[in-house]
């Protein structure tokens, strides 16, 4: 995996440029109590997130999710979440709704606008291929919650 991140190097420092991984590496830093992720890069922080084409076909076809993989989807979101606030001055709060066998929900509402929905099906798959990708799916989420928020501003700040 850090072979990866390493060999992609210019690719990685753009994508770390993008508000959204900035809003996912701060999650990271600051659920960092002990100190234990200082000496890691944002790169390295990120790098769970990094799934091949070859890891995710090694995968079976279904199977169950583990906490930290749940983990590691909700920090997803709750970054796009913290993108939309810090791009609009709304607050943006996720909620997912998971089953045990990796099939669910998840929501962003900013006011009492749902802003973001969407059906997550074999959640132990998620993952993406690059940090870019990563940074391009997380930009998306971002740009579909704003779209809807100004469209209907006063149901957001309401």
């Amino acid at each position: 995996m850090a072979e990866a991140l390493m060999s992609a190097g210019d690719a990685n420092d753009k994508a770390m440029g993008s508000p959204f991984l900035k809003s996912l590496v701060a999650l990271y830093r600051a659920e960092d109590s002990y100190g234990a992720w200082e000496s890691k890069s944002d790169a390295e922080l990120l790098e769970e997130f990094i799934v091949t084409a070859e890891e995710r076909r090694a995968k079976p076809i279904i199977d169950d999710p583990d906490p930290d993989l749940l983990d590691r989807v909700d920090k997803f979101y709750r970054a796009v979440g913290l993108t939309v606030e810090r791009e609009t001055g709304l607050m943006a709060s996720p909620m997912m709704s998971m089953h045990w066998e990796g099939f669910g929900r998840v929501i962003l509402t900013a006011g009492k606008l749902v802003i973001f929905a969407k059906s997550l099906r074999d959640v132990h798959r998620f993952g993406f291929e690059s940090l870019s990708d990563l940074a391009e799916a997380g930009m998306k989420v971002v740009r579909q919650a704003r779209e809807t928020i100004d469209t209907y501003p006063d149901v957001a700040r309401a």
